[in-house]
């Protein structure tokens, strides 16, 4: 009997062990399908939450593993000790049924705040708010600077471990992500996600302003700001404002001196990366972009487009304080400073200052006395690309500036200003002196210096003084024997254009010195003068056509 009842005891405490065995694994299905449901649910979580929540599921198979081998430890150790009480058994079986009963009531709690959408879990800093504790815990390192990821290659810190991971892949150079389309490479897969919308051309996220569309939602905020004017990027050195953080990083060299990006061919270094491409242009002389209008040929893209204003008459960029409009924004930058005053570049040599820098450079020749540009027909030399290409109409005969009421041409604009004067009549110079009237503000100067006697202009050869330079120039020529101004129809030179102007008269046949007295006209006032002793002794009033 003592037999029969030991064998039964040893019955029942199997079958109990067996039951608590199964209970276990059926915890260890639920477990499992909790983990299922998760997987399914983390499509609609970021990134980062999977990732975390990933490692909270290991770590709670762990312990489901360890409570499991300790569950086996402990039936092998009371199958040994048979006369254990069973009740106390069956009582340690019902708390731990207990406690995890409500681990899983929990768990479920944190799967249910994901579909709901709750968010229980608020930061007490900033108070932003979160659906499980573990998300707002990697939040907290924004406050406390907390980065506990580092990498062993270069010692930079991370927040996040995915970040870290991500980070190196820059030390290995590997690109795991492969565009199907054109098979370009990427480190992220978000990168190459942002890279598919190229070939898709999807552009999901549109301005509700002006209805531009664009494939980043971080694009589209930076374009909010063009309207709402925001920019809350500040220059610490110099209080400039930007709408990208990008752009005050670049700003900045400015100040530092920095210019990060080298040109392999010339190391020529550029602060921006932009510039260094278009430099390398110079090198390889390439045009690849051609205007369909009239076939000019440029290196960038954004050039012919800015070119193909002149053609369509486009001045998308106008002045708020004149209404002047202008082709591109630099020129509109540039003509804002005639209103601020602003003359930003200024000579080391003689401190005076320009609102260009271009002005500023060709400047910086007066004291160095360089003339690049070179004439390659007579081999002239001049501070001025501009003056050179105007210099170039003298032996090519362009005159490109036409008086609208005469038809006349002339080879400077200036020359056509001063001419119009003839047609209205207006003398606005008036010389203080005598009253006399010029059309020009030069011509008063000139004659200014009859009633000073002032001649500035020394000749250095012969001493002689001149009152204007131009009459120096002149001057010059009788030392140098040079005579640039050559008749088309007989070849003969002369120093002076005035000279060239008078002789004209010869094939002409233009006669404007006429006689008041007999009207006979005459080519040459000498000769009007001399024809007035024919009338009288005394000399006569003449007019000139």
């Amino acid at each position: 009997m003592e037999f029969i009842k030991e064998e039964s005891e040893d019955v029942k405490i199997e079958e109990t062990f067996r039951v608590k065995h199964e209970e276990t694994e059926t915890h260890n299905i639920i477990k499992m399908e909790f983990i299922k449901e998760e997987r399914e649910d983390v499509k609609i979580e970021d990134t980062f939450r999977v990732k975390h929540e990933e490692t909270e599921e290991q770590t709670d198979l762990m312990a489901l593993k360890e409570e499991s081998q300790g569950l086996n430890e402990t039936e092998e150790k009371e199958q040994n000790e048979k006369h254990h009480d069973f009740k106390t058994k069956e009582k340690s079986i019902s708390c731990s049924q207990t406690e995890k009963t409500q681990k899983i009531q929990t768990k479920t709690l944190n799967y249910n705040t994901i579909h709901t959408g709750e968010k229980s879990y608020t930061c007490k800093l900033c108070g932003k708010r979160f659906t499980q504790q573990n998300t707002l815990n990697v939040h907290m390192r924004i406050h406390t600077g907390e980065k506990p990821y580092t990498c062993k290659m270069c010692g930079k810190c991370f927040t996040r471990k995915n970040h870290l991971n991500v980070h190196k892949r820059i030390h290995s150079e590997e690109k795991p992500f492969v565009c199907p389309q054109c098979g370009k490479r990427f480190k992220q897969k978000s990168t190459l996600n942002v890279h598919m919308s190229i070939h898709t051309g999807e552009k999901p996220y549109t301005c509700k302003v002006c209805g531009k569309c664009f494939t980043l939602k971080n694009h589209l905020n930076v374009h909010k700001r063009i309207h709402s004017e925001e920019k809350p990027f500040i220059c610490p050195q110099c209080g400039k404002r930007f709408t990208q953080i990008n752009s005050l990083n670049v700003h900045m060299r400015i100040h530092t001196g920095e210019k990060p990006y080298t040109c392999e061919l010339c190391e020529k270094s550029f602060t921006r990366i932009g510039e260094l491409k278009i430099h390398k242009s110079i090198h390889s002389e390439e045009k690849p972009f051609i205007c369909p209008q009239c076939g000019k040929r440029f290196k960038q893209k954004n050039t012919l487009n800015v070119h193909m204003r002149i053609h369509t008459g486009e001045k998308p960029y106008t002045c708020k304080m004149c209404g002047k409009c202008f082709t591109q924004k630099n020129h509109l930058n540039v003509h804002m400073r005639i209103h601020t005053g602003e003359k930003p570049y200024t000579c080391e040599l003689c401190e005076k200052s320009y609102t260009r820098k271009e002005d500023l450079k060709i400047h910086k020749r007066i004291h160095s006395e360089e003339k690049p540009f070179i004439c390659p027909q007579c081999g002239k030399r001049f501070t001025q690309k501009n003056t050179l290409t105007v210099h170039m109409r003298i032996h090519t005969g362009e005159k490109p500036f036409t008086c609208k009421m005469c038809g006349k041409c002339f080879t400077w604009k200036n020359h056509l200003n001063v001419h119009m004067s003839i047609h209205s009549e207006e003398k606005l110079f008036i010389c203080p002196q005598c009253g006399k009237k010029f059309t020009r503000k030069n011509n008063l100067n000139v004659h200014m210096s009859i009633h000073t006697g002032e001649k500035p202009f020394i000749c250095k050869l012969c001493g002689k003084n001149f009152s204007h330079n131009i009459y120096l120039k002149n001057h010059m020529r009788i030392h140098t024997d040079e005579k640039p101004f050559t008749c088309e129809q007989c070849g003969k030179s002369f120093r002076a254009i005035a000279s060239l102007k008078i002789h004209m008269r010869v094939h002409t046949g233009e006669r404007p010195f006429k006689c008041d007295q007999c009207e006979i006209s005459f080519s040459f006032y000498k000769n009007l003068k001399h024809h007035l002793k024919c009338h009288s002794d005394k000399k006569m009033p003449f007019s000139s056509e």
